[in-house]
C-alpha cells in the first residue's frame, strides 16, 4: 500500500518528513501522530508548495517537483503538470467555500488521479497509488471526519500560507496572530489614521 503511511509526521506546515523509529529495545519515543494529523500535514505540505510570501513555487519546475515527491509513502511521483493542477483546485477550494466542489474549471482532476480502495488486515482503506493520489486520498479522508473546513488559507496577502485551525470555533482567520494578524491589523490601523479617523492603536497579541 503506498498511501500515506503510519509513522509520517510534519515538523512544520510547509514540509512532511517520516518518524524515525528506532529498532526494538531502543529508547522510549514519544506516541506517534495520529493518522487525521498525518493526512493534515501531508495535505499542508502540499499546499504548501506554493510560498507567496517568498516567490517560490516547488511545483514550477520538474526537478522541484521530483525532489518534493519522492518521500517515504507517497508512491511514485507522477506528472508535475496534473500536481500543480490538483494544487491550485484544492487551493481554490478552500479560499471559496462556495463552489460545490471546490475544482473550479477542471472537474476532471479526481478522474486522473490514481485514488482507490485497498483492503488492510481487513479494513477497507483509501489510498493513493502516486503522489498526487496521496495527497487527495488525504484530503477525501479529511472532509469524510468533517475536518476539512480547518484547512485555510491565511488572509494576509503577502502571505497565503495554507494552516489547520485548531481553535475550538474554528474561527482563525491568519496562520499566525503574533505575525501576521499584527502585521494586518498595524497596517489597517495606519490606513485609518492616514484618513483622517480617530483610531486607537491596536494591541499586539503574542501568542500564534
Amino acid at each position: 500500500m503506498t498511501g500515506l503511511v503510519a509513522g509520517a509526521h510534519a515538523g512544520q506546515e510547509s514540509g512532511w518528513q517520516p518518524v524515525y523509529r528506532p529498532p526494538t529495545g531502543g529508547p522510549p519515543q514519544s506516541a506517534p501522530p495520529s493518522e487525521l494529523d498525518q493526512d493534515v500535514d501531508l495535505v499542508l505540505a502540499f499546499l504548501n508548495t506554493l510560498d507567496v510570501e517568498a516567490g517560490t513555487d516547488l511545483l514550477s519546475t520538474d526537478s522541484d517537483w521530483l525532489a518534493w515527491a519522492r518521500r517515504p509513502g507517497l508512491g511514485e511521483p507522477g506528472e508535475r503538470a496534473h500536481a500543480l493542477q490538483v494544487r491550485d483546485a484544492l487551493r481554490d477550494c478552500i479560499i471559496d467555500r462556495a463552489h460545490p466542489l471546490g475544482l473550479g474549471s477542471a472537474p476532471s482532476l479526481l478522474d486522473q488521479a490514481a485514488v482507490h480502495v485497498e483492503l488492510a488486515e481487513g479494513v477497507p482503506v483509501l489510498v493513493g497509488s502516486d503522489a498526487v493520489g496521496s495527497v487527495l486520498a488525504a484530503s477525501i479522508r479529511l472532509a469524510v471526519l468533517g475536518q476539512w473546513d480547518r484547512l485555510k488559507i491565511c488572509a494576509a496577502g503577502e502571505c497565503r500560507c495554507a494552516f489547520y485551525d485548531r481553535s475550538r470555533n474554528r474561527s482563525r482567520t491568519w496562520c499566525s496572530m503574533r505575525v501576521c494578524g499584527n502585521r494586518t491589523k498595524a497596517r489597517n490601523w495606519r490606513q485609518r489614521t492616514r484618513a483622517g479617523s480617530p483610531a486607537k492603536a491596536p494591541a499586539t497579541v503574542g501568542a500564534r
